[in-house]
Order: structure tokens, then sequence, then C-alpha cells
């Protein structure tokens, strides 16, 4: 095959679409129906620090998209339906924003009076600047955190008007955003213009909470408040910890001072059985009248990178070492862009998730709602959180992309759920990545971090990430770092009648479901031995559900067609929380030390690869064998005509029950132990991997191995070897 960037990853060029038209498709989700334009969305936007009293100003909004520079339109000619992006169909409005355009929203709201009022933003793509009765409250920049004003000031009598003026550069500018791009196609999808998420207000006493931090420890359970209000030095702060309805523990102090508490037995929060514990915390004035109150959670979980009894060094969850596995998830919807159509909509891809037996989710450059996280938490979900792409060319961007970084962290360190932040993406964007990295551990000790997911490794960090198309393949531990697979699978599978539009690709695309299901099960099938072997701690499928022309999803893009058997995955995926199996060579691979085989380019008689077969008229030399250049090869010998036949006898002194190919090729491969076809795999690898051979055995003597691989174009490889899979 040719070696390409996109060979390399698995695409093959001719299917890859051309940039798509917004509005060419009428792809919506089944919930498209339930949404209420005159109240999306109306779910409480802040579960870590939740009030009773709150005002929606989700639903209908006037809009003015007008040229960049323009004063405050005299008219809005357009409704749009807030918290939908202008380009979603559910917004009303479904069409690409101008470049340079600058999109004018306006809303009148009545409240009341006698009160403290803030005015907050789940998020807006990409700055924003609000007024409120024509008082100009400030410019927010980012795309993905939520920012709030005060507007208590400057409220009338009667109704408010609030307007919002938004610009968005989307790949003209450098800033934080993800996949977004003028013109989707590819990897790159449709733009998300505006607000996003929930839009709402909130009244707050004279004196009230403003922030509420818990740091829980596992160990001690001990927890932690640090609890920041406006209120003078005679008020008193009050928390209690709840478990099943019952108080478990409670302490009432002076408003200066932290609180302690100690939680009796406590219980880990872990995907198998996610305990969270609820917190009321109350503001009481110096006569112990109470002032506010705040509802919030939280659980006892740590997760860190060490040894295991193996000397591995593995990810470990409350102390025990926990493989990660789970799809990467890009948070995108036919309908609604950036923004699920329901809350159930939101909730659906993640009942998915865990109903496959998955245990853990790549949030893929974009940042979600808050109640995201939330469901992950009570689901139990672990997550890695990557920090949104720019493209960071100047050193404004650069300045802009660490202010967005720190503000996402900010944002959702909160969420138990969360288990680790991926600092840069495969290079895009990256710049200073131990700074960056070390920044993160600053931020977050109580986390892991990823220096970049993929290609361009710095050597710090929590984990050495790669990412390997179709895959499986690892690479090896440090002594400090874990080792995962950021990004593989990538299989794809059309269905007619459930896609963005007519073209879609995968980065190895299938014919149908069954072709797919025996793929998908060699893959994770390669990912039990990685485990054993070199010791792999997790592992990111791609990916949820299609998205616009990636036809790759375990899902279709209007989640109705799951591809994939559920029962058969949930039992793959059961395999994979299992302890890690031990992987002893029976016939090294030449990666390490060179190993001599027969071979031949010139085709042999059919009885070959039999043991009494008499290859001694055969060349001999080291594997592999293959051209340089070739991703992943390790050329012993030479090797570039379109077939070769190699063979190797080898004596084992014991049984071996199970066994494993460990094996790179280039491309179409058949594998024969003793004269028995015992693998055929087509296609090409960019890496060594495991391929379980069924029912296959060894006894004690001799045996011979022997393969044929045959290539047409490009870059070409062979190499494999045996070992044997001993589970503990």
């Amino acid at each position: 095959m040719a070696h390409s960037l996109l060979a390399v990853l698995g695409i093959s060029a001719l299917l890859l679409p051309a940039a798509i038209a917004l509005g060419q498709n009428s792809l919506v989700t089944r919930w498209a129906k339930d949404v209420r334009p005159e109240r999306p969305r109306p779910e409480y936007p802040r579960p870590s620090l939740v009030r009773k009293a709150w005002k929606n100003l989700n639903g209908p909004w006037e809009l003015a998209i007008q040229a960049q520079g323009t004063r405050k339109p005299d008219s809005y000619s357009e409704t749009i339906t807030v918290p939908f992006p202008v380009e979603a169909k559910l917004s009303g409005i479904g069409r690409m924003v101008p470049d340079g355009a600058t999109v004018w929203y306006r809303k009148s709201v009545k409240i009341a009076s006698g009160k403290r009022w803030m005015l907050h933003f789940g998020a807006v793509d990409w700055q924003a600047q609000v007024w409120v009765n024509g008082h100009d409250l400030g410019i927010h920049r980012g795309g993905f955190d939520p920012f709030s004003f005060e507007i208590t000031p400057f409220l009338k009598k009667g109704e408010q008007e609030i307007v919002v003026a938004v610009q968005d550069p989307t790949d003209a500018g450098g800033q934080p955003r993800g996949k977004q791009v003028r013109k989707p196609g590819g990897i790159f999808y449709t733009p998300c213009t505006g607000i996003w998420q929930t839009v709402w207000l909130e009244p707050l006493p004279e004196h009230s909470i403003d922030k509420l931090e818990m740091t829980a420890d596992r160990k001690t359970g001990k927890v932690r408040f640090q609890v920041k209000t406006n209120a003078p030095t005679s008020a008193m702060i009050e928390a209690t910890v709840i478990q099943a309805g019952q108080v478990v523990a409670t302490e009432t102090k002076p408003v200066s001072a932290n609180l302690s508490l100690t939680v009796p037995s406590p219980q880990a929060w872990t995907p198998e059985s996610p305990i969270l514990y609820d917190v009321r915390v109350r503001l009481l004035d110096g006569k112990g009248a109470p002032v506010d109150q705040v509802e919030s959670y939280f659980a006892f979980r740590d997760v860190e990178v060490s040894k295991d009894e193996r000397g591995i060094t593995r990810i470990k969850l409350n102390g025990k070492p926990t493989f990660l596995i789970g799809p990467l998830d890009q948070g995108y919807w036919p309908d609604g862009i950036f923004t699920a159509p329901t809350d159930r909509a939101m909730k659906f891809d993640l009942v998915a998730t865990k109903n496959l037996g998955f245990n853990f989710i790549r949030k893929h450059v974009k940042v979600e709602p808050e109640t995201w996280y939330a469901a992950c938490d009570r689901m139990g979900i672990l997550v890695f959180q990557d920090m949104p792409a720019g493209d960071n060319r100047t050193d404004a961007d650069k300045v802009q992309h660490e202010v967005e970084h720190r503000a996402m962290i900010a944002a959702r360190e909160f969420h138990p759920c969360i288990v680790g932040w991926v600092v840069f993406n495969e290079g895009w964007g990256q710049f200073d990545t131990e700074r960056m990295t070390d920044l993160t551990k600053k931020l977050d000790p109580s986390r892991l971090a990823v220096n970049a997911s993929g290609w361009t490794d710095k050597g710090v960090g929590d984990l050495l990430d790669w990412h390997v198309y179709p895959g499986p393949a690892s690479p090896e531990p440090e002594a400090t770092r874990a080792a995962f697979l950021g990004e593989f699978g990538g299989l794809g599978l059309p269905v007619p009648g459930h896609m963005w539009q007519k073209e879609a690709w995968g980065y190895q695309s299938f014919k149908n479901a069954k072709e797919l299901g025996d793929r998908f099960a060699g893959i994770f099938e390669g990912l039990r031995l990685l485990q054993g072997d070199p010791g792999l701690s997790g592992a990111v499928y791609t990916q949820t559900t299609d998205v616009e022309t990636e036809a790759n999803g375990l899902l279709t893009y209007d989640r109705e067609v799951l591809k994939v058997n559920a029962k058969k995955v949930r039992a793959l995926t059961k395999a994979l929380l299992l302890p890690p199996p031990v992987i002893e060579l029976v016939v090294p691979t030449s990666e390490k030390s060179p190993q001599t085989w027969s071979y031949s380019e010139t085709a042999p008689p059919e009885n070959w690869a039999n043991p009494s077969f008499d290859c001694s008229d055969w060349m001999t030399g080291p594997g592999g064998f293959g051209t340089k250049g070739t991703p992943g090869a390790i050329v012993g010998t030479k090797w570039d005509s379109s077939d070769l036949w190699i063979r190797r006898d080898f004596v084992t002194t014991k049984a071996s029950a199970k066994l494993t190919l460990r094996i790179h090729h280039d491309e179409d491969v058949t594998v024969y132990l003793d004269g028995r076809q015992v693998h055929h795999t087509s296609g090409y690898q960019t890496g060594y991997r495991y391929a379980a051979l069924m029912g296959v055995h060894l006894s004690p003597g001799k045996h011979t191995l022997a393969a044929h691989v045959r290539n047409t174009n490009g870059g070409q490889y062979l190499d494999l070897g045996l070992a044997e899979i001993i589970e503990k």
C-alpha cells in the first residue's frame, strides 16, 4: 500500500469525501420531535452547585447576523431557538455564518425585584459581548467554558433587555475550536457558532455562597471543604454529608475557616459501584439563621500511575490496576451540532456506552455541558477530557489557549468521573508541551495528564500514548509512565438511510455487519494480549457514533442503528477488565534481536509449509523482511518483490495450550503451523500486533512456522513469532 500520511493512518484517499455543504441532508435524531422551542433543554444546568431558585432563558431569542464592525442592529429579522448553535437545524436557522460576521442575540425577560441577580452562560462560541438594558457587562473569549455577570446594578422596572454579540472565526482564527471548520469534510465537522449551552438567571441573597470546593481522601474518609462567600466574619458555614438519605457527618464553623469532616467507613467510587455522597452547605448569619443554601456531591476516588505486582507501570483506580476501555466520543449531533436535542438524548450515548460494557470515554477536543459529566458521575463512566485544539501559530493564540486550558480545568475538575486531562492531541497546535503538562499537573495534581495523545510525545506526563489504526498496538510502559492506546479501530460500515450524506468512510471499511463484527472481535482480542505484553493500561476505540462523513461509529449518526452485536461486545470488554494475562515467547520476532529464516521469492511447491519439506535450496536471512520506510518495520533483509515465502523450525520443551501470533505485515498474509493454515489477514498494518490462534496447541518437540505475504504497491513488510497466553 502507498504510505502517504492518510495511508499511515489507515485511510484510503478514495474514500475521503469532498467538503460538504450545510443543509445538504435532512438527517435528524428521534429526539428532535421532543424539543419544545419555547423551552428547550429545561434541566438544571449546574449540578455541582444547586440552588432551587433559577430562571431558564433557553427558548426563542431575536437574531440578526450582520457584517463585522456594525453597531447593534436596529431590528432583528429572525428568531433562533437557544441553546442550539446557528448552524444547527434545531436552532431554526441551520445555515453557516458568513466569514467575519457578528451574530446578535436579543431577549426581553421579566424578573422579580428586590434580589441580586446573576446572568449565567454555559458556553458561547467564541467571543461574546453582553449588554443588559444598554449597559456593557464585558467580553468573554472562550467557546467551551461557562461565564457569568452580576446584573443587579443595571436592572430597571418592567422588562429587562439582554443583548449578546458573538464573533467566531472558526478555523480562520487560532483560538481553541476542536474539529470545527468552515468547509467540513473528512475528520473535520460543521462549525458551532454562538450560544450552545443553557443561558439562565439566578437570584441570590445579599450574602451568598459563591464557590464550593471539596477534597475527599479515600484512605482516611476525610472531606475538606473550602467555601467562598461574600458574608461578614460573624457568619457561619454548616456542611452536612448525606448518604442514601442519612446524615453521616456534619460540622459548623466560622465562615473564615475551612471545614474538615470525617465520613465513617468511606465507600470508593468505581465504574461498577459509582457511590456518591450528597452534600448540603448552608450559610448562617451571626444568630444561626440560614441565609443561603446549596447542594452538591462528592466521591471517594483516586487515580495514579504506579507499578503492579509484576513491576509493570499501570493505571490504578483506588489503588487497584484498572484497564480503561471505551470509545472516542466526539459529542456531535446531526440536528443539534454541538448541542444534544434533549437531556434524554445526551444520556442515550452514555447508556449505550455502559451497555456495551465500556468503563471509559475519551471526550475528544470538545468540552460538554456540566450535566454530561454529572451523568457520567452517576453512571460510573471514567473520562479523559481533551483540551480543544487550536492552531497556536502566534504568541497571542498560545496565550489564549492557556487561558482556555485553565478555564476548562477550573470548570470541570469538580467531577469524579474525570480521571485524566489530555493536554494536546496529535500535535494539533502543540507548543511548550513540557510546561503545559507541568501546568496541568500543578492545577490538578489529583488526576493524570497526557502530554500528547498520539504522534508527538515529549516524554512527560503520566502516559505514553499511541494512535494506531486499525491496530491494536502498544508502546512499552516506562518507569513512571503507563502505556496507552489513545485511538484505534475506526472500523467503517455505512448504513444507508442513516447517513449525513451518501459518501462516507472509515479507517478500514466493511460491506456488512458480520465482516465488521469479526474484525472488531479480532482487534479486541489483540488488546487482551497487549495487556500482558508489553503491559497496555487502556485503549480508546474510534468511535461512539458516526459523525457527518465518518462511518466508523458503533452507532449511526442518528443513533438508530447499533452496528455491532452488544452481547459479543460485552463479552470482549468484560475480558479486558480481568487481571492481565502473562505472555511467554515461544518463537521470538525480530523486534529486539534478528531471527534467522529460510525464504523464497519464487512460488514453491504446494507442500512448502510442511515440516518434511526440504528448503535447503532456499535463501536464509534475518527478519524482518521488507523495505525501509514502511511504518513500524525493522528490516533485517530487503524484500521488494510481489510475494515472499518464509519458514523456520523451532523446538519447544513443553506443551502450550493457548497460542498467539506476534505479527507485522504489509499486505495480505497467511500463516501456517506444521503445515496447517492457522491465520489469514488481508490488508496491512503499521506496527506489530498480537492475533489469537483459536484451537491451536503445541506439544513438546520440533515444529515449523511458515508464512506467505503478498504486496501490491508501496511499502511492504513481514515479521512474526509465537507466544503462549497464560491466564492468571
